[in-house]
């Protein structure tokens, strides 16, 4: 039996090592096979601009809302995550719209994925603001949360408003849909545990699962600081795997990603689980046919 929901980022991003952005005909067709093989959810990363490190060429991505909208049309069980929206770059009334209306084009299979966003590079690329990123982003989940979970809103703060905002037309999903929040700091941590239905990280220095030792610990301890069941607040973890000799993700400073054979890659999951993991979102190095069938093996040797 699998023993947690297992996720694919789809490779919208102009990554090095997938030697060019993927068209849309490529990212369709990955989406297709990640349904087809077994895989829970499909995500949508929301970058504009992104860098691994301050001395790397930016790297262009697709929009996220546009990509998921997409892939929610041309799939029919799998599950459309943003990983993850950014708070910063929309209205948070729009946002809620937004998920939505993906929600409603999927079929009510939609994971609405949200983080604080991106200061910096790619922010002031695009002129959102540069600063109070997490104060900006606790706002607005004072708009989206009673919008999704009770349909309406009134709230006026220093960064964010809305005046007696109704939330409809609603997707299938209603006010249950999944609310996925990032965070790897305290303060975004206490958010998750606050808003949240699942607690969303990703690896920074490493992909193993002792590397998330310290972070499990931490979403444990605050929600007992805040009164949570931890039993109640999912987890999702993002770790990338190089399933062939090539070598990208360490040599940007990611840490040591998951390697090994498919029964390697599946024990380590089985790891992953064990420590209260119940999302895993495997981001491949490098993303190709030839990935995809060491993937279908993996979720093979899991479902046996």
């Amino acid at each position: 039996m699998r023993p947690l929901e297992l996720g694919l980022p789809l490779p919208s991003i102009d990554l090095p090592m997938n030697r060019g952005v993927n068209s849309w005909k490529a990212i369709s067709s990955f989406a297709s096979q990640a349904e087809e093989i077994g895989f829970d959810t499909v995500w949508l990363p929301d970058e504009l601009l992104w860098k691994f490190a301050p001395d790397f060429t930016p790297m262009g991505t697709w929009e996220c809302v546009v990509m998921a909208s997409a892939v929610a049309a041309v799939t029919e069980k799998v599950k459309i995550g943003t990983w993850v929206l950014s708070a910063l770059h929309r209205n948070p009334g729009l946002t809620v719209k937004i998920a939505e209306a993906i929600d409603e084009v999927s079929g009510g299979r939609f994971v609405f994925g949200l983080g604080a966003g991106h200061s910096g590079d790619q922010g002031r690329a695009f002129g959102y603001p540069p600063d109070m990123v997490v104060g900006r982003y606790q706002e607005a989940l004072e708009v989206i949360v009673p919008l999704l979970r009770a349909g309406e809103v009134t709230f006026s703060g220093e960064y964010q408003s809305a005046f007696e905002q109704n939330n409809t037309p609603r997707g299938p999903q209603g006010s249950d849909m999944p609310l996925m929040l990032a965070g790897h700091r305290p303060r975004t941590i206490g958010l998750a545990v606050e808003y949240g239905d699942i607690w969303s990280g990703f690896a920074t220095t490493g992909s193993a699962p002792e590397a998330f030792e310290g972070l499990l610990e931490l979403v444990d301890r605050t929600c007992e600081e805040k009164g949570r069941d931890p039993a109640s607040l999912g987890r999702s973890i993002g770790v990338f795997l190089e399933p062939t000799e090539e070598e990208f993700v360490e040599s940007v400073g990611l840490g040591v990603p998951l390697k090994g054979t498919p029964q390697e890659t599946a024990e380590n999951i089985h790891e992953f689980a064990a420590m209260g993991v119940t999302m895993l979102e495997l981001v491949p190095s490098p993303f190709n046919e030839a990935t995809m069938a060491y993937l279908a093996e993996v979720i093979h040797i899991l479902d046996a």
